[in-house]
């Protein structure tokens, strides 16, 4: 491992700079710079001034397909009184389809398998997006 220090003088001398007093290491990847928009615009001349990219979430469908395929896995393990939670949802949806004209209650158990299992979904996909994203663009 080489670590170098450069040579700080005094407060009053020339040698004191932001480039010459870095800590550099093998083991720390170099910092990122980061993209001021309102700068961006200025230097493209074009007046417009964005805070973010035009495809600022970046989807990819690999994400998706992967995320659903990740929640579908864990969600139909049955481990609610031996179901799992994928077929209680769909039970209630058939149950509540079973009356269709009329909607499912209050008091139904369908609003609780509907938020949960979304609620996971959305949770996996999150993560998925994050970690997918963040190893592509080098962030971990």
């Amino acid at each position: 491992m080489t670590t170098t220090f450069a040579t700080v003088a005094g407060l009053g001398d020339a040698l004191l700079s932001s480039t010459s007093s870095r800590l550099t290491s093998g083991f720390v990847k170099s910092p990122v710079i980061a993209r001021n928009p309102l700068r961006q615009a200025v230097a493209m001349g074009n007046g417009r001034i964005t805070c973010f990219e035009r495809n600022w979430l970046r989807a990819d469908y690999s994400v998706i397909g992967f995320g659903l395929i990740g929640w579908l896995a864990p969600s139909s393990i049955p481990a609610i009184n031996g179901k799992s939670l994928t077929g209680l949802f769909f039970e209630s949806i058939g149950a509540e389809l079973a009356h269709f004209p009329s909607p499912p209650a209050l008091t139904s158990s369908f609003w609780l398998w509907l938020v949960t299992w979304h609620l996971g979904l959305f949770i996996v996909l999150t993560f998925g997006q994050i970690g997918f994203k963040g190893r592509t663009e080098d962030y971990f």
